[in-house]
């Protein structure tokens, strides 16, 4: 789990209802069922115009990776990476077909297989690029989606406040009804803040940030594999790789 993922999120849930408890407004004064209708309703069929319906369909399966992200564990990688080109370096190449399947990483287990069949380093480093570029297709996918949701909750909220104005200013015949109409009128503009803010901007930050992080890990493996059917020496191919990683990391095992 991404537990600062969490702990932002709940935090800020939490900042927002503590200020409105602290206030001297009851609670029930800012639950509205129309206004979360126009705002969550509107901003979610507005995505849909722009996206395709199964990629709709996999919104909450997105959003849910952010709370469930594991960070990269690259030394592992690496690690796996050294074990294989000794692995090659000592026993051959083909002695890697006993090891494919306790290999973790997609990639990697992919292009030793091809490695192993005898596929030539271009044709592996294609298929691997190609793979790659795949996978960061859909995670653009999934963060303009977030986006845009982002981007329309605000633009929803806004129109709900317009049509609540335009509802308070057709009877003005009584003025002690006005604040709360205007209150109520202005809880939509609240809850498309609330939503894009709290919700689907901070999401797609960190989907960006997820996506970015597994491409680093990607190329780790795309250079491993390489260097490995290149015969390159297990302690050349270590240095190369840990050169991924942050100074403070290179000399962890």
């Amino acid at each position: 789990m991404d537990i600062a993922s969490i702990v932002g999120l709940l935090l800020a849930v939490g900042l927002i209802i503590a200020s409105i408890m602290l206030g001297e407004a009851p609670f029930t004064a800012f639950l509205d069922l129309p206004s979360m209708l126009v705002v969550f309703g509107g901003a979610v069929a507005a995505a849909m115009i722009c996206f395709p319906l199964h990629s709709m369909l996999k919104a909450p399966m997105i959003a849910l990776k952010v709370l469930m992200n594991k960070n990269e564990d690259r030394i592992g990688l690496i690690n796996q990476i050294v074990e294989l080109a000794e692995t090659a370096r000592r026993d051959g190449l083909l002695a890697l077909e006993s090891k494919v399947l306790e290999i973790d990483n997609p990639l990697v287990k992919t292009g030793i297989q091809m490695a192993v069949d005898g596929s030539t380093p271009d044709v592996v480093e294609e298929v691997l690029r190609t793979e790659i570029e795949a996978i960061a297709s859909r995670h653009r996918e999934g963060k303009s989606m977030m986006d845009q949701l982002g981007r329309f909750a605000p633009a929803y909220g806004m129109i709900g406040t317009l049509i609540g104005l335009i509802m308070m200013l057709q009877d003005m015949s009584d003025p002690s009804g006005i604040g709360k109409g205007m209150a109520v009128a202005l809880i939509t503009t609240l809850y498309g803040a609330i939503i894009a803010n709290v919700f689907f901007s901070p999401f797609a930050e960190k989907l960006g940030l997820m996506s970015r992080n597994e491409m680093v890990s990607f190329e780790i493996a795309v250079r491993g594999v390489m260097a490995i059917q290149s015969g390159e020496s297990p302690r050349a191919i270590d240095q190369k790789l840990r050169t991924f990683l942050p100074p403070k990391q290179r000399d962890l095992e």
